[in-house]
């Protein structure tokens, strides 16, 4: 079941994705204050195996699939080098013990051991998508078809498992977990140090949507744009005496020009809609949906400083905001703030416009099909 056609990432969510979402019954679940009629987890799983199956089969070098094979391949296979290797290990050491436990438990199938960070990546995604989106089917469809399934699992999926983990956590906040919450992200930052960028971030996207100081975030971001050389240089100074030390220098040495303005576009859409739909979102006064506006709006703060400095660097960062105002946020908008009449049609403009942007960034930004 190797994926050789890129295409069958959405030729899955047409057919078997779109079965198990009409014919499979459904049950009632609060949903982040709402009563909804949600996925069974057996279903939800079957949705999402196989893109584990062919995260785990992928053959290519696409991406940092190599890097991730390569450092596989030197891990211990034994519990016993499992100290020495953390402690050689130059960052990031919890994903070192996480290589080093998967190789241990399950051997030196590299197939199984994308299989199962895939798995990992997925089921987080799945808890929360189950529990807060109205439309897990058009969630995971936004996962696929915006390419942050080839951009994240067959990429930078060690970033990614701190990034599912850490929105686990922000929405376990919702809860008033906030121990719970901050224990979490301190556990994803052993992964990939980025997530450290949470812990200010839960307490700015709590409240009401557009409120104060999300508002405050966004002109932040306008300002560091047109500071942006002083900017760089503070962010240089910031960071000299940690694992991102020649972060700013590399960048500028590699020639990164920032984020494409056609992807921030593409992400600052629920947000664009939100300001649209406010009035709905202020009358509903969903917890989930004001968290998952306030995060939308973070990271378009933070993908507009990204188009002017660096893409490889500051534009990974709002995916630790983003996953919740693509995958909440737009499907509640979409169910919400349209009559019935029209909500179809957007739906299916919502679609086709992505299956565009899919073909955008799959061919003409990578060429892969």
């Amino acid at each position: 079941m190797t994926l050789t056609n890129y295409w069958w990432l959405l030729i899955w969510m047409f057919t078997g994705g779109l079965f198990l979402a009409y014919f499979i019954p459904k049950q009632n679940q609060n949903m982040g204050g709402e009563i909804k009629k949600c996925w069974l987890l057996i279903p939800s799983i079957l949705l999402i195996m196989p893109y584990v199956i062919w995260a785990g089969l992928r053959t290519d070098n696409w991406g940092d699939t190599y890097a991730y094979r390569e450092m596989f391949e030197e891990a211990p296979a034994s519990l016993s080098g499992l100290v020495s290797y953390i402690v050689n290990a130059e960052k990031d050491q919890g994903f070192s013990a996480l290589v080093v436990l998967i190789k241990t438990l399950f051997g030196n199938s590299d197939v199984i051991f994308f299989a199962i960070i895939a798995l990992i990546q997925f089921l987080c995604l799945i808890y929360v998508y189950r529990k807060y989106s109205c439309n897990l089917w058009l969630s995971i469809f936004i996962f696929v078809a915006s390419t942050d399934y080839m951009s994240w699992i067959h990429n930078g999926m060690r970033q990614f498992l701190a990034v599912c983990i850490t929105t686990v956590a922000i929405m376990l906040s919702l809860k008033k977990k906030y121990v719970w919450t901050i224990i979490l992200i301190l556990i994803a930052s052993s992964i990939h140090a980025s997530a450290l960028i949470m812990l200010p971030g839960i307490f700015i996207i709590q409240g009401k949507a557009w409120n104060k100081k999300t508002i405050f975030a966004l002109l932040a971001s306008l300002i560091i744009i047109l500071m942006i050389d002083r900017f760089t240089d503070f962010l240089e100074f910031l960071l000299a005496d940690t694992q991102y030390s020649d972060a700013v220098s590399t960048w500028e040495q590699e020639g990164d020009d920032g984020t494409s303005p056609v992807r921030v576009l593409v992400y600052a859409m629920p947000v664009i809609l939100s300001l649209i739909g406010l009035k709905y979102i202020r009358k509903a006064d969903n917890p989930a949906i004001n968290l998952s506006v306030n995060a939308g709006i973070c990271a378009v703060g933070i993908f507009a400083i990204s188009i002017f400095s660096s893409g490889i660097f500051i534009g990974r960062l709002p995916v630790y905001f983003y996953l919740m105002s693509q995958g909440i946020l737009l499907p509640w908008l979409i169910e919400n703030i349209f009559t019935e009449g029209s909500k179809r049609i957007v739906l299916f403009a919502t679609i086709i416009c992505y299956i565009i942007y899919f073909y955008y960034q799959m061919h003409i930004a990578w060429g892969l099909i």
